[in-house]
C-alpha cells in the first residue's frame, strides 16, 4: 500500500498524520477548508472553493489512512 498521499500540491507521508479536522468555512470568504496536523505539530490547511470538494478530499485522505493502518 502507498505510504504517501498527494493533495493540494502536497505529498504527505500517511504515517506522519496525527489528526484531520472537520470541514469548515475558511476565513475571509476563501471557500471551505480542513486541517491536517502532522506529528511535528505543524499543520497544513487544505482549502477548496466549495464544501463538496473539501469534503470529498477529506474523505479520500481518511480512506487512504485507514487502508494504510489496516495493511500495517
Amino acid at each position: 500500500m502507498k505510504k504517501t498521499y498527494d493533495i493540494a500540491g502536497f505529498t504527505i507521508v500517511l504515517d506522519k498524520i496525527t489528526m484531520i479536522s472537520s470541514v469548515f468555512e475558511a476565513k475571509d470568504g476563501e471557500g471551505w477548508q480542513f486541517n491536517i496536523r502532522l506529528v511535528s505539530g505543524d499543520f497544513l490547511p487544505i482549502k477548496r472553493p466549495d464544501r463538496a470538494k473539501a469534503t470529498l478530499d477529506r474523505e479520500l485522505l481518511a480512506k487512504a489512512i485507514n487502508e494504510r493502518v489496516e495493511d500495517g
